[in-house]
């Protein structure tokens, strides 16, 4: 079946033009255990069904670790958020009870807010985080490549919002026409741009959960918009698969409304990453890196992200795309500093793309999830499972001095 071409590649960074703007002013590390000095440190967060404790609410500027454990029974997410609680500085998402998190980030001197969401739900339990003390400068050369790696992802970003936006209008005009065919054929090659970029629509804060939330996410009383929505009216469900009851299609008004609130929505996403003054930190670029990687363990590579199309493979591939890319872009920093990381990082991530490789291509199409035997889900959440943990010390790489 035809495909749109997908002729920039996202492992082809050389083809990004990038324009070097070397900053003068990268935040230092701070000081273990002076939380008003530069320096670096270690606040503790234990998240629990009804609260979220912090071991200190304020820290110096620079870099920072937050360890976050889950002391609860639901699974839960830990953000650093704007002093407006919507902006996402950070995050570190899908942390079983029991289990631990670590989050490092660069941060400048400001006011922040903390955030646990057990159940993943709401607005969690926020408090105010204050950053004091006054960034130091690293190294010109250190700061030219950092300066280099954030202006190239910047590009790679735009670059992949411009090429969802144009795809979702095409998907669009197809799915309100009635043509179902053509949609279901664009869908999961349009969705591609989407997953390999997701953490940064994810920073947004408001745009994510209108574009992409799956109906077994939704909270009581709030309205399901976006992608997946239209996925379940172009892949119908039988009533045993639709809560026992037979499934009712969107009807042509439904079909239009639906379709018009993606495309505009994609156009917010778009003039937001295209604004002047729109950029990606380094630390936030590597952090990224491995959000990509939870959305595969927690929902791609279990079969829960497309329930009706099946197409999990497509957004798998994509979330693959998108980390190696922060990697690589981030790549001369971590070898700098930790060249067995980097040398373990190329070989897993090879690893994961050969695995894959037997489940189809872009060009080809990707096998259904559900085609898939017990033995190749174990296989591939295996090959994925080696990737994430070195995955997890890249941005303490990218952030050390």
């Amino acid at each position: 079946m035809p495909r749109r071409p997908l002729s920039r590649a996202p492992f082809a960074l050389a083809a990004i033009a990038v324009v070097l703007t070397v900053t003068a002013c990268v935040p230092n590390q701070l000081a273990a255990g002076s939380p008003t000095t530069t320096g670096t440190g270690t606040v503790s967060v234990s998240s629990t069904s009804d609260a979220c404790r912090l071991s200190a609410t304020e820290a110096a500027a620079g870099t920072l670790t937050f360890r976050v454990r889950n002391d609860g029974a639901d699974v839960t997410e830990f953000y650093l958020l704007g002093s407006d609680g919507l902006r996402v500085v950070a995050e570190a998402e899908n942390i079983g009870p029991g289990l631990s998190r670590d989050l490092v980030v660069r941060l400048e001197p400001g006011t922040y807010r903390t955030a646990c969401k057990p159940g993943m739900t709401g607005d969690g339990f926020q408090a105010p985080f204050t950053v004091v003390g006054t960034a130091a400068t690293v190294d010109a050369r250190r700061a030219e490549v950092l300066s280099a790696a954030q202006t190239s992802y910047v590009a790679y970003v735009r670059d992949q919002v411009g090429q969802l936006l144009s795809a979702t209008r095409r998907f669009a005009d197809a799915y309100t026409a009635g043509d179902d065919a053509t949609a279901r054929t664009l869908y999961a090659p349009t969705r591609v741009h989407w997953e390999r970029v997701e953490p940064v629509a994810e920073s947004f804060g408001d745009l994510d959960p209108l574009l992409d939330l799956r109906q077994a996410d939704l909270t009581a009383g709030q309205a399901w918009t976006g992608w997946h929505l239209l996925e379940k009216d172009l892949w119908a469900p039988d009533a045993a698969a639709n809560g026992g009851a037979p499934y009712v299609p969107l009807t042509a008004v439904e079909r239009r409304s639906a379709a018009d609130q993606l495309v505009e929505t994609t156009q917010q996403l778009m003039d937001r990453v295209a604004a002047a003054d729109f950029t990606v930190e380094a630390s936030r670029i590597a952090n990224g890196a491995k959000e990509l990687l939870d959305e595969v363990v927690t929902g791609k590579v279990t079969g829960e992200e497309e329930t009706w199309s099946h197409t999990d493979l497509w957004d798998l591939q994509a979330n693959l795309d998108g980390a190696r890319v922060a990697y690589q872009v981030l790549a001369d920093v971590v070898r700098a500093g930790d060249p067995d990381l980097a040398t373990e990082l190329d070989q897993r991530f090879q690893a994961v793309a050969t695995v894959m490789a037997t489940h189809g291509s872009y060009d080809a199409g990707f096998a259904g999830y559900d085609s898939l035997s017990a033995d190749q889900v174990k296989q591939l959440s295996a090959a994925v499972d080696a990737l994430s943990e070195p995955l997890s010390r890249l941005a303490a790489a990218v952030v050390a001095a």
